[in-house]
C-alpha cells in the first residue's frame, strides 16, 4: 500500500488474499472502520450507495448500514480510502505488515522454531486474537487468515517483536489522546478567554458609546453655546453700528450747529464791519459827498408847515421818490446797497418780452450802473417750485431767485439781514413790500424811476 509506504501487492494476489469466508468479528470491525472513514468524507467523496448510510447517526452506521458498507468494501476507490484512514490511525502496525509480515512472513523460518511465521506475526500483531492486524492485513492486500489465532500456534520471536512494538504504538496513542486531552483543556481555557475578552471589548464598546455620546452631547452643548455668542455678537455689532450712527449723526449735528454758528458769527461780524465802515466813510465824507445847504427851515416853519406841498424826505434835497436823480444821489453813499424787485420793474417796463428776454435785458441795465456807481446790486427773482433756477450771470449783479417763498420774502429777509444805519434801496412798485422795508429805513424807489435811470444809461 502506497499510503503506509507498503509494497502494493499484485491485484490478482489481493483478490485471491480477500477471497474465503471472512470470520464475523474480522467483518464487523472492517465494517467499522468503514464507518468511522465514511463519516470524516466529504460529501463529492462519498460514493453513491452510501449517502443514505452517511445520514444515519455515527453509533448507529456500522450496524444499520453494515451491508452497504461491505459492498462498498469491495470497491478499490473506496477500501483504499479506508486503508489509508487505518494506516494512519495505526501507524507501527502498517510498517511491521509493511516490512515482510503476512502472506510473506509466513514463507521464512526461525532457525530455531519450526512453527509457520504467519502465525507468530498474528500472535504479536493481534494481543486480541489478531482480530486488529486481520483487519489491516485485509484491507492493504496481505494474507489475513496468518493473524488469526490457530490451535496449534507457537509463539516466536517474531510475534513477540511485533507485540512490543503493538504496545509502544497503543502507548503512543495514550500519550497522544493525554496531549490531545490537553490540548482541548488549552483550547477550552482559550475560549474562556476569548469569550472574557469578547465580554471585555463589549464593555469597552459600551464605554466607547457613552463616551461617544458624552462627546456628541457636549459638541450640541458647544455648538448651542457658539450659535448664542454668535447672537450676541450680531447684536452687539448691531448695537455699536446704531452707536455709532448716533454718534456720526450727533457729530453732523454738532459740525452743523458750529458751521451755522460761524455763519452766525460771520454775518454778525460782517454786519458790525460794514455798519463800522459805513459809519466811518459817512462821517468823514458826509458834508463834501451831500454838500448840504445851511438849515432853511425856521422853527416857526415847523410849528405850522405849509400842508400845500410834500415835506421831502431828509438827504432829498427836496427831490420826490419818482425823481432819477433821487436814486444817483443814493447809489453815491458810501457802501449802498440796490434791492431790485425783478419781475415787478420788468413786467412794468418790458411786459412784451418773455421771461427770459425781460431777465437778461434788466440784468444787463444792472451791470451799468453797479459799474457806474460802484454800489452793491442784488436783483430778485421768484423761483419755479421743484425746478433748478435758470442761469443769470453778469458783472457786478448779484442774482437771487425764490426757493420756497416769492421774491417778495426774500427781499424783506436781505433787508433784515443788513445792518441798521447801512443805504438799503428797494426798488419796487408793491405797496406792501415798501411799508415793511420802510420800517426798517430802507429807501424805498418805484420800478419806473429805476426805468427811467435805466433809458438814460
Amino acid at each position: 500500500m502506497s499510503g503506509a509506504g507498503a509494497p502494493e501487492e499484485p491485484p490478482a494476489r489481493a483478490q485471491d488474499l480477500r477471497t474465503g469466508e471472512v470470520p464475523a468479528d474480522v467483518r464487523a470491525a472492517l465494517v467499522q472502520v468503514a464507518a468511522e472513514v465514511l463519516g470524516a468524507l466529504d460529501g463529492p467523496d462519498v460514493p453513491t450507495t452510501l449517502r443514505a448510510v452517511r445520514q444515519f447517526a455515527p453509533r448507529r452506521r456500522a450496524s444499520a448500514g453494515a451491508g452497504p458498507l461491505w459492498l462498498a468494501l469491495q470497491d478499490d476507490g473506496f477500501r483504499a480510502r479506508v486503508a489509508r484512514a487505518w494506516a494512519t490511525d495505526h501507524p507501527d502496525l502498517a510498517r511491521a505488515l509493511a516490512g515482510g509480515t503476512g502472506t510473506d512472513a509466513a514463507d521464512d523460518t526461525d532457525d530455531t522454531d519450526d512453527t509457520d511465521d504467519g502465525a507468530g506475526a498474528a500472535g504479536a500483531v493481534g494481543a486480541s486474537p489478531g482480530t486488529s492486524a486481520a483487519v489491516g492485513a485485509w484491507l492493504l492486500g496481505h494474507d489475513w487468515r496468518s493473524f488469526l489465532p490457530t490451535t496449534d500456534a507457537r509463539p516466536s520471536q517474531e510475534v513477540a517483536r511485533l507485540t512490543e512494538r503493538l504496545g509502544r504504538s497503543e502507548a503512543e496513542v495514550e500519550r497522544l489522546r493525554d496531549d490531545l486531552t490537553g490540548a482541548r483543556r488549552e483550547a477550552a481555557d482559550a475560549r474562556d478567554a476569548l469569550a472574557a475578552l469578547q465580554r471585555e471589548l463589549r464593555r469597552l464598546r459600551s464605554d466607547a458609546d457613552r463616551a461617544r455620546s458624552e462627546g456628541r452631547r457636549q459638541a450640541d452643548e458647544a455648538a448651542a453655546a457658539l450659535a448664542r455668542a454668535e447672537e450676541a455678537r450680531a447684536g452687539a455689532a448691531d448695537d455699536a453700528r446704531a452707536a455709532a450712527d448716533d454718534l456720526r449723526a450727533a457729530q453732523a449735528e454738532r459740525t452743523a450747529a458750529r458751521a451755522e454758528l460761524r455763519s452766525a458769527r460771520k454775518l454778525a461780524d460782517a454786519r458790525v464791519r460794514l455798519l463800522l465802515d459805513t459809519i466811518v466813510d459817512a462821517a468823514t465824507g458826509l458834508r463834501h459827498e451831500l454838500a448840504l445847504p445851511p438849515a432853511a427851515d425856521l422853527p416857526a416853519d415847523l410849528v405850522a408847515p405849509d400842508q400845500t406841498r410834500p415835506a421831502p424826505r431828509t438827504g432829498s434835497r427836496g427831490r420826490s421818490a419818482d425823481d432819477p436823480a433821487l436814486l444817483d444821489e443814493l447809489l453815491r453813499q458810501p457802501w449802498a446797497h440796490v434791492l431790485v424787485d425783478g419781475y415787478n420793474v420788468t413786467k412794468t417796463g418790458y411786459g412784451e418780452l418773455t421771461l427770459t428776454d425781460q431777465r437778461r435785458r434788466l440784468v444787463e441795465g444792472l451791470a451799468r450802473v453797479a459799474a457806474g456807481t460802484g454800489a452793491e446790486v442784488t436783483c430778485c427773482f421768484d423761483g419755479q417750485p421743484g425746478q433748478a433756477p435758470p442761469t443769470v450771470q453778469a458783472r457786478g449783479v448779484r442774482v437771487l431767485f425764490s426757493v420756497g417763498e416769492i421774491a417778495d420774502d426774500l427781499i424783506r429777509r436781505l433787508v433784515a439781514a443788513e445792518p441798521p444805519g447801512r443805504v438799503l434801496v428797494v426798488v419796487t412798485s408793491d405797496q406792501a413790500v415798501a411799508r415793511d422795508v420802510e420800517a426798517r429805513g430802507a429807501w424805498v424807489v418805484p420800478s419806473t424811476t429805476l426805468l427811467a435811470r435805466l433809458q438814460h444809461l
